[in-house]
């Protein structure tokens, strides 16, 4: 089955409204059926936004419950916890079936005059000196069916070594910084800006666990538990985002993982934190 691709995406991250704050979530099917953790993440935040006119999101905390059947839609329901002179509240519930998969909270505030302050973008090669990460994983281009080489949706360049080629080291390197960017033009809405950190935050994070761990996501099973972000401003998605990403535990088969994104001109973009469950190592 093709990898998601970037209108995949964008499509279903517009979101049907189906009643007095809920909304209809088409999902994005894949080889498991599974829901894409970091996909609905991004849709529950979409779906949050949609019932907090005129402020933007600071952040979000999502609780993944059930894994859900991705050939199918989730209903969204929101629930408007508070609505004060800076900051507004929404609690986000996903269900299908009966069933709930997950809850979230999303926090929106108007701006506020105040002092500023952040830590540096880390000193890093660009991206144009690093090859495609189809490049640098061209000799595994036999394995899963070219899984490795496939177009997707993100387009990277690694810093230290991804997941597949971090295996073949003699030790794991301590961080996973990349540089990405949308392969395809995007909106330079700021909803949707944040709603795509969710879902890249969401979906490339677990390499740092998955590389301490010496294998892949094709070789172990792994489902998000719990993710936050913290928005700062909004990603250049014209140009390459650095994310700095980190795992620096992993116990009783769960890994956490962190990353700290910038834009190239060395604003500070976001900051993410993650929980996974990880299972036996699939046969190879």
């Amino acid at each position: 089955m093709p990898l998601p691709q970037l209108a995949d995406i964008l499509t279903t991250l517009d979101l049907t409204e189906s009643g007095d704050d809920m909304f209809i979530a088409e999902q994005i099917d894949n080889a498991d059926h599974h829901i894409i953790g970091g996909h609905i993440a991004a849709q529950a935040l979409m779906a949050a936004s949609r019932t907090a006119a005129g402020r933007l999101p600071h952040s979000v905390h999502v609780y993944l419950l059930r894994a859900g059947d991705a050939r199918h839609p989730v209903q969204m329901r929101v629930s408007r916890l508070r609505d004060g002179g800076a900051l507004s509240t929404r609690q986000v519930t996903a269900h299908q079936d009966g069933e709930i998969l997950l809850e979230a909270l999303a926090s929106f505030s108007a701006p506020v005059d105040s002092a500023e302050y952040q830590q540096s973008l880390p000193e890093v090669p660009d991206p144009e000196s690093l090859p495609a990460v189809e490049d640098q994983l061209r000799a595994y281009a036999d394995e899963f069916g070219g899984f490795w080489v496939l177009p997707q949706a993100i387009e990277r360049r690694y810093v230290d070594a991804p997941p597949r080629l971090a295996m073949d080291l003699p030790s794991p390197p301590a961080r996973t910084r990349m540089w990405w960017r949308p392969a395809e033009s995007v909106s330079d809405d700021p909803i949707l800006n944040s709603c795509l950190l969710t879902y890249v935050s969401g979906t490339t994070m677990l390499e740092a666990a998955m590389t301490m761990r010496r294998t892949s996501q094709l070789r172990s099973f792994s489902a998000l538990i719990d993710h936050a972000v913290w928005f700062q401003r909004p990603a250049d998605l014209s140009d390459w985002v650095l994310s700095d990403q980190v795992s620096p535990s992993g116990i009783h088969g769960r890994g956490l993982a962190s990353a700290t994104m910038y834009n190239r001109a060395g604003q500070l973009v976001c900051t993410a934190t993650q929980e996974l469950y990880f299972g036996r190592d699939r046969a190879r």
